[in-house]
């Protein structure tokens, strides 16, 4: 087993004695749950009745009389987006498994999935983050039936895998696989599909080109194949062990992505049936935390998760921050391209090694904790394989070395010497910045601000030509308080043709991009946030800013004085009043009342 980096360790044991008071608290609660009789014996005969009324005979025979396990599903299938419509046959491949093994299988409920690449830059995008929390408790509602000896979560996007993993960790007591569904096959190419955007944004093509290309680009069933939160998202639950060793990125429909969630079953019932019986809750600690965090780094995931994974980690009664995932960049070198930080998709990804071999060149370099539990109990060396069916029989062969170099490399030749995610301070507050696919020379962009109440004001000064010059867009009244915290993509072309024209340019605001900024520098998640009193509420067209990824500042370069003597600018009452209603934002109205601040998580059930 190599050495564990010095670094890597050090942030580890930081969270450790930082998380000792809470993670004890969530492991002695788990305790007095995983203490009671099973549930067959526990409840009343008539709870034991209603919760399995509606099973087939034999299987209520196993349950009751057999005392078989019986695995809890929650689903996130809809047959509207593509990365879920996958999951629709799902349940019957589960319980037809789980009988072979002995076992039963239960629906335990569905979750909300939305799909932000629909919602992009309409008020439904609002919702979006929420999303994850209703997501979460929608999980334990299902759970809460009390039935259940393990569960299988089927969910990929987003919102939905942090938002189901934030619901079982409040189930922590039971064993947990994670079943993904696998990319859509690779359509017309992701750089083909950003270039149209941005002749679009600059109108030399019209609604009708622009559309049929989006629909070269998103073709299919299975997620969409760049490397935003929804892959990242399989990627970090591949480094926790929570999934079966390479199930994240095999397409739908294939004769292995159909033994992949049959091996999820037997997995989760060899976790229930072992003398080594590993819950969630205790599977995910401080070093699987880590990993994930490593993961995310060396694969230049998306930069949501530095909202989610806290707010996972926050769940596990684990406390971490943006300076850890900022010290572990600084050592955690980038070992893939795939688009937006390169050309590759997710397919090529995966031909090119996939998970196992990240995993695995991680874990020689001492980059990953090995020693972990995860659903196969054997430690994190276990999951670096590739899966392949031979005569019918999954196993898993050696990643050996990297199928392409231009998508994939060693630690020892990586692409750059770091995970390209910095955090910023300075007196417009702190922030966090993906400089993984941003040229060096944009590093450091000092220039005058113009500042925008919305997405949409900056869209209409680009068509206006008013942005034609050196410029720092300031977004502002984007954060978690003032409207949910919506990503805006829609910003990510008019900035491009900016800078494609010879333009340093860049963004500051208090919302969301999840990386997809690309080559544009932006300083996110700018906390606190300027409806909650933060200084991006001070901050006026023409005042000069500097954001430094280079030394990690943003900077409002103001006299100390005048600055703190300047009033704060108030969220527009008219722009308040337009994100509190329609299209069912007034049911969140708790929500953006309630909500921490994007560094802590932007949880709600705090």
């Amino acid at each position: 087993m190599k050495l564990l980096n010095s670094t890597v360790a050090e942030v580890t044991q930081h969270i450790r004695e930082r998380s000792a008071e809470t993670r004890l608290e969530y492991l002695r609660r788990l305790d007095v749950m995983a203490q009671r009789k099973p549930s067959i014996d526990r409840l009343g005969c008539a709870n034991v009745a209603h919760s399995f009324a509606a099973m087939p005979e034999n299987d209520k025979f196993r349950v009751m009389s057999e005392r078989a396990p019986n695995i809890g599903i929650i689903t996130a299938y809809n047959d509207m987006l593509s990365a879920h419509a996958p999951y629709q046959h799902y349940p019957d491949i589960i319980k037809d498994e789980a009988r072979k093994q002995g076992a039963t299988a239960q629906v335990a409920g569905g979750v909300p999935a939305m799909c932000d690449g629909i919602t992009q830059g309409t008020p439904g995008m609002e919702l979006s983050l929420f999303s994850r929390d209703v997501i979460a408790m929608s999980a334990a509602i299902g759970l809460s039936h009390d039935v259940f000896d393990a569960a299988l979560m089927l969910g990929i996007c987003d919102k939905i895998v942090p938002g189901l993993l934030i619901g079982a960790l409040h189930f922590g007591h039971l064993p947990v696989v994670f079943v993904p569904a696998g990319p859509m096959t690779t359509g017309l190419s992701n750089s083909e599909k950003s270039h149209m955007r941005v002749l679009a944004a600059e109108g030399k093509v019209g609604r009708k080109e622009l559309l049929e290309t989006e629909s070269k680009a998103y073709h299919g069933p299975g997620t969409c194949t760049f490397y935003g939160t929804a892959n990242s998202n399989q990627m970090l639950l591949e480094a926790m062990g929570l999934h079966v060793p390479g199930a994240a990125f095999i397409n739908p429909g294939t004769e292995l992505r159909e033994a992949l969630t049959r091996e999820a079953v037997r997995s989760v019932l060899g976790l229930v049936k072992s003398r080594n019986f590993t819950p969630i809750g205790q599977l995910v600690d401080e070093r699987c935390i880590v990993n994930a965090m490593v993961a995310l780094l060396a694969t230049g995931g998306s930069t949501n998760h530095l909202i989610h994974w806290v707010a996972v980690a926050r769940a596990a009664g684990i406390l971490i921050n943006w300076d850890d995932f900022c010290a572990l960049s600084n050592v955690v070198p980038l070992i893939a391209r795939v688009y937006p930080n390169g050309e590759a998709d997710v397919n090529a990804f995966q031909a090119a090694g996939g998970p196992g071999y990240v995993i695995r060149e991680l874990l020689d370099a001492g980059l990953l904790h090995e020693d972990v539990l995860t659903i196969r109990g054997k430690g994190l060396r276990a999951h670096t394989g590739i899966p392949v069916l031979r005569e019918g029989t999954l196993v898993w062969e050696p990643a050996g070395a990297s199928k392409d170099e231009s998508v994939l490399r060693p630690v020892s030749a990586p692409f750059s010497s770091n995970g390209g995610i910095k955090v910023l301070r300075g007196n417009l507050g702190r922030s966090v910045i993906k400089i993984s696919a941003v040229e060096r020379s944009a590093h450091v962009i000092e220039a005058p601000a113009r500042v925008f109440d919305s997405q949409e004001d900056l869209q209409k000064a680009f068509a206006a030509g008013e942005l034609n010059r050196n410029v720092v867009c300031v977004v502002r009244w984007q954060g978690p308080h003032a409207n949910g915290m919506p990503e805006l993509h829609k910003l990510t072309p008019p900035l491009k043709a900016l800078q494609s024209r010879g333009f340093e340019v860049a963004l500051v605001t208090d919302g969301r991009m999840s990386g997809a900024s690309g080559k544009v520098p932006a300083a996110i998640h700018v906390s606190p946030e300027a409806a909650a009193g933060g200084p991006l509420a001070k901050v006026r067209d023409g005042d000069i800013i500097r954001l430094d990824a280079v030394n990690g500042e943003l900077q409002v370069l103001i006299d100390d004085a005048e600055w703190a003597a300047r009033e704060p600018s108030h969220m527009p009452p008219a722009l308040r009043a337009a994100n509190a209603t329609g299209l069912g934002r007034e049911l969140f109205a708790g929500m953006r009342h309630n909500v921490i601040s994007a560094e802590e998580g932007a949880c709600t059930w705090l």
